[in-house]
């Protein structure tokens, strides 16, 4: 006996020992060393480190703390392991992510990095594994240890990326002969018509039309709620950038720096191309047509695990690739494969040297890599430059054929014929107006009437459509006078809502020529042709627009009528007026009657940690007057109902929202949706979410005066009380 324990004496003892000298271990815990993260009064992380890698290591860290599960999540998406965690519905998303990079490729990336970003990398890594080493109670679901190559999949931080864009259902469709199109069906066509739109708002200030004479910047990304944390990180190398990064990421995505700031819109310039390519077998290999040469498809065999039940079974698949792309569905002419933008070691260092610039011409310089590829900048800087850069990575192409559908592969004229420069897009660089907007609208109304002009550019260069945010952007910009960081944000939250110009007004018209017998609806027509089409928590008429108009929408998919030449024609009174009389049965029912204020009805609530949150009608809530953007709101707030609730509930739009003015020295105000941890039992869980919706905003602490003033935590990774 007495020996036995001796032994387990030792083995404890020699087991002890060799943790504490794991050369791994102490490695992390060394750079541990030289990272100080100082907690604030709102929870917002500043992470202090003396080179850029220390910095990078606390970031992770730091994020962890705030929402491992959000971390973990978005690289088994990007990783392409997302069906070990979800089952097999999802994994055609992981057959996605490996048609454009296999583990194998993206370890190969990594090696051909730069030495600097190699070392931000591993900094990545370590953040993350020293995290899970200090925090023993937290299981990983799917990814047990990361490494430095896995930001090679994940280096841009929009929602999803270009990869999105790839249909998973035509992807299943392609590997499981068409099955996977039947079961596309109008009710989901009609959801998508609902959504509240995925993008961001910006708008740049120049010092003419400022009251301090410096440039102002409003950072407004419409993401969904939590889908980015506020962050602050500082280095002895010149790293000092604040703002909002995606969960895992080791770049602030959109924000500012001392000197120069910058917000991300989505683009719908058009970087993203199909080839249909003709397919020939030949002694049992597969070819394809290429100018007349039969050119060879690579091929390769992946095996991907899949979540059933408590076990994890496999699945496997061949993919193909000709020299325009991987094979991604079949179109009318064969298969099709379809070219992105996929330069992960240049799309990194673009991400992460962004952060550090000092003006306009080193962030031009910057924007010369050209491999931000789903975006719009709005730039401000400190010399009192704005700019706008419509898209970044957009190919050159053939004008005789028309790329917004495929094209043929066969042909050698339609492959892409290099990119263009940022002086061949479409720029603008200190507008005589003084300001430029943009709402993932058309950039040929960003700066009013000095805006770029759409016959200077080749079609396929900016498609993008007018809409009611844009609108609403020109509408409050083009008679601005002096504006300060209040002001500007209270011009960023004005409660009117173009759409409804456009929508009461035909109703009215509707009511007056086919209103006979409808005397029912007399009371709601009278009282939203009243109205000011301004939002408010106490406004009744908000509320019944809301509903009428997401019905007229559902039931004529007509709305962008109003602003963009289209080929909907306009419903018929008659119509109209089912859809009114529809709305009132419903809220009736809903509500117990349609004349119930919107701030009972518009809601934000947030009962747990969840990626997938629930909500419930009976818990509590705070009422927010802000509305949709498919209305025109600027401060967008997406809300809907969700399983057992007839409220709406808050899920997307305003997210972190930043003004900023550059002088000499940085001054911002800052929001986040909710809080800035996904703890429940956190103070910073839900924090922030009264002065969301009151639109008062904290003040930043970016100097390291401030962030000492309201210091309430400091501590070094691995070692917080």
């Amino acid at each position: 006996m007495k020996n036995s324990l001796l032994l387990l004496a030792f083995l404890a003892f020699f087991s002890c020992n060799t943790q504490e000298t794991d050369p791994e271990i102490a490695r992390w815990e060394a750079q541990a060393e030289q990272v100080e993260i100082i907690r604030d009064d709102f929870g917002v992380p500043h992470i202090y480190g003396k080179t850029d890698a220390d910095a990078v290591f606390g970031l992770l860290y730091a994020q962890c703390e705030d929402d491992f599960r959000r971390v973990e999540r978005n690289y088994v998406w990007a990783i392409g392991r997302l069906a070990e965690l979800e089952g097999e519905e999802a994994i055609y998303s992981d057959v996605r992510a490996n048609l454009y990079m296999t583990e194998a490729e993206a370890k190969a990336a990594y090696e051909k990095a730069p030495d600097w970003l190699k070392t931000l990398c591993v900094a990545f890594a370590d953040g993350i594994n020293y995290y899970l080493h200090t925090h023993p109670e937290v299981t990983p679901q799917v990814i047990t240890y990361y490494e430095p190559w896995m930001p090679m999949f994940f280096f841009e931080g929009s929602i999803g990326g270009d990869i999105e864009r790839i249909s998973t259902q035509r992807l299943k469709a392609f590997y499981e002969e068409d099955k996977a199109l039947a079961s596309w069906d109008a009710e989901k066509e009609m959801e998508m018509l609902r959504e509240e739109p995925k993008g961001s708002n910006g708008i740049a200030i120049a010092p003419s039309l400022s009251e301090s004479g410096n440039a102002m910047l409003l950072i407004n990304p419409h993401t969904s709620f939590y889908f980015r944390p506020e962050v602050h990180v500082v280095s002895e190398e010149g790293l000092n950038a604040y703002g909002a990064v995606t969960w895992g990421q080791f770049f602030v995505y959109q924000g500012f720096n001392e000197k120069t700031g910058w917000i991300h819109t989505s683009t719908f310039v058009d970087f993203i191309d199909e080839f249909e390519e003709e397919i020939l077998e030949e002694d049992g290999m597969l070819l394809y047509n290429y100018g007349g040469e039969k050119r060879e498809i690579k091929t390769q065999e992946i095996t991907l695990k899949y979540k059933d039940g408590e076990e994890l079974k496999s699945k496997s698949f061949t993919l193909y690739r000709t020299h325009h792309g991987p094979i991604t569905h079949k179109g009318d002419n064969g298969w099709v494969a379809t070219k992105i933008n996929w330069d992960p070691v240049n799309a990194l260092i673009q991400s992460y040297t962004r952060t550090k610039l000092n003006n306009y011409a080193e962030f031009k310089e910057m924007m010369n890599i050209r491999t931000n590829s789903s975006n719009n900048t709005v730039f401000a800087d400190a010399e009192g430059n704005i700019a706008y850069f419509h898209g970044n990575f957009i190919p050159k192409r053939n004008p005789e054929f028309d790329f917004s559908r495929p094209v043929d592969g066969s042909d050698p004229a339609t492959d892409w014929q290099g990119l263009h420069t940022v002086d061949e897009s479409i720029l603008i660089l200190n507008p005589e107006n003084g300001w430029i907007q943009n709402c993932n609208s058309t950039p040929f109304t960003a700066a009013g009437p000095f805006s770029p002009k759409a016959e200077n550019y080749p079609n396929y260069m900016a498609p993008d459509q007018e809409n009611f945010r844009g609108i609403h952007a020109v509408k409050v910009l083009q008679n601005v006078q002096k504006l300060n960081l209040d002001s500007f944000l209270a011009l960023a939250h004005d409660p009117y809502l173009p759409a409804f110009e456009y929508l009461i007004p035909e109703l009215e018209q509707a009511f007056l020529t086919a209103g006979k017998g409808k005397e029912n609806l007399k009371e709601a027509v009278d009282l939203l042709a009243a109205w000011d089409y301004r939002t408010g928590l106490n406004s009744v008429p908000m509320s019944l627009a809301h509903f009428y108009g997401e019905n007229y929408q559902r039931r004529f998919r007509s709305m962008n009528r109003f602003i963009n030449p289209s080929k909907a024609s306009a419903p018929k009174p008659v119509e109209i007026l089912e859809v009114l009389e529809e709305t009132i049965t419903k809220m009736d029912a809903d509500f117990g009657t349609w004349k119930t204020p919107w701030g009972e009805v518009n809601r934000f609530q947030r009962l747990s940690g969840d990626i997938e949150l629930k909500y419930d009608d009976n818990k509590p809530y705070v009422p927010v007057s802000y509305a949709s953007g498919n209305w025109g709101a600027l401060a967008a707030y997406g809300a809907r109902t969700f399983e057992g609730t007839k409220r709406l509930y808050g899920y997307r739009g305003n997210s972190f929202v930043a003004v900023v003015e550059f002088g000499e020295k940085v001054r911002a105000k800052t929001i986040l949706a909710g809080g800035q941890s996904s703890d429940p039992n956190s103070p910073h869980f839900f924090d922030q979410a009264q002065r969301y919706a009151d639109t008062n905003f904290k003040e930043a602490a970016f100097y390291r005066e401030d962030v000492e003033k309201r210091a309430e935590e400091r501590y070094q990774p691995g070692k917080r009380k």
